[in-house]
């Protein structure tokens, strides 16, 4: 990774020379961060990778000679964790195509300008994008000192807690950047006949997040679906927050509802894992088993602190297997996780953690 050291060295892939510019130019305002060079197509990205060996790559999809997606491909058989942006479009076509570019290997993505004639506010778009993604991704967005004391030492969980009165009713779960990855590796390892509900905040704008839930219905034994308003929330079903909304849970007579809302973002995030787990506690109080996976920021801190007071239980993600760590950092780093694994073990973790009831005080 990266160190504060020294500058981001990034590759600007777009077969578009005015979107190269203002990409560039865009990056170049920040002291951290050096544009090293550009490629007007996948082939010659993969190229460029080889010979300038950058930090982090932007990356577009639709290029001729070889597409974005492809691109990733094959600089990921020699480069698995150099970060790749991908630039994406707010549409059904280009939600699918991001999607794809995730599934081959990408690190995260950022909506691609629309409208270059409006070339200060386009580029001042990326910025706010982009740039806090590139630090994050590359270690600089991370506090150093937090991360080596996580290595050298995981915190253990910060005092008791209220025993709980009897087993998970819910796994709720939150996650961001390279959250679909991970989500399609711990959701088929989940027992088939899973016996109560998962309720899942994956950052992502609308459109993105029905596609993600179609795709990891397919892959999953479990039924999964973008969570509309009045949902059951039953047994067997996974809900995923849809973009745009947060998601929340409600008593309704004998049973449990998903409520939509559209108030303020939480953490500069909406749908947020924070309202997720905030009535997730008030509907199930210590009957919760909740799961912080790879994303930026320190979005689900809050709730997962809420969560463990209540009495429920929490797992966090590991930092070698996330590809940032800071959702599941700020969790581990604050002493609320009980277990602390490996993204391969999050999800027998889970099935194991609902056979044996409440965890131990302690990180594994």
């Amino acid at each position: 990774m990266t160190t504060p050291s020294r500058r981001i060295r990034v590759l600007i892939v777009d077969d578009s020379a005015v979107i190269r510019k203002l990409v560039a130019d865009a990056l170049a305002a920040d002291p951290q961060i050096e544009v090293i060079g550009s490629a007007q197509n996948g082939q010659l990205a993969v190229e460029r990778v080889a010979r300038l060996k950058p930090d982090a790559v932007t990356m577009d999809i639709e290029m001729p000679v070889m597409n974005g997606i492809d691109a990733v491909r094959v600089i990921r058989r020699t480069n698995p964790r150099l970060p790749i942006v991908m630039f994406s479009t707010l549409t059904e076509r280009g939600a699918s195509a991001t999607l794809d570019a995730l599934q081959a290997g990408a690190s995260d993505y950022v909506t691609k300008p629309s409208n270059v004639s409006g070339f200060a506010q386009s580029q001042a778009n990326v910025r706010e994008q982009l740039i806090p993604k590139l630090k994050a991704l590359t270690g600089i967005g991370l506090r150093p000192q937090i991360v080596a004391a996580a290595r050298m030492a995981p915190p253990r969980p910060a005092g008791p807690r209220p025993a709980r009165t009897g087993g998970a009713q819910a796994i709720i779960l939150g996650c961001s950047t390279g959250g679909p990855d991970a989500l399609s590796r711990v959701l088929p390892a989940l027992p088939a006949q899973l016996s109560i509900p998962v309720l899942i905040v994956q950052h992502m704008p609308p459109v993105f997040t029905r596609l993600l839930a179609q795709r990891l219905d397919l892959i999953c034994p479990l039924r999964v679906t973008e969570a509309v308003e009045g949902d059951e929330v039953v047994p067997g079903r996974v809900l995923i927050a849809p973009g745009g909304s947060h998601l929340e849970v409600r008593r309704r007579g004998n049973g449990v509802v998903a409520h939509l809302s559209d108030a303020p973002p939480e953490n500069f995030c909406r749908p947020a894992v924070d309202v997720l787990f905030r009535s997730a506690v008030s509907t199930y109080a210590d009957r919760l088993l909740a799961v912080i996976l790879t994303g930026m920021g320190r979005d689900g801190e809050k709730g997962a602190r809420l969560v463990r007071d209540a009495g429920g239980e929490v797992i966090a993600q590991d930092e070698p297997t996330s590809v940032v760590w800071g959702m599941p950092g700020a969790v581990v780093t604050s002493g609320l996780a009980d277990k602390v694994v490996p993204l391969d073990r999050v999800g027998a973790e889970v099935a194991a953690s609902l056979t044996r009831g409440p965890a131990p005080v302690g990180v594994g």
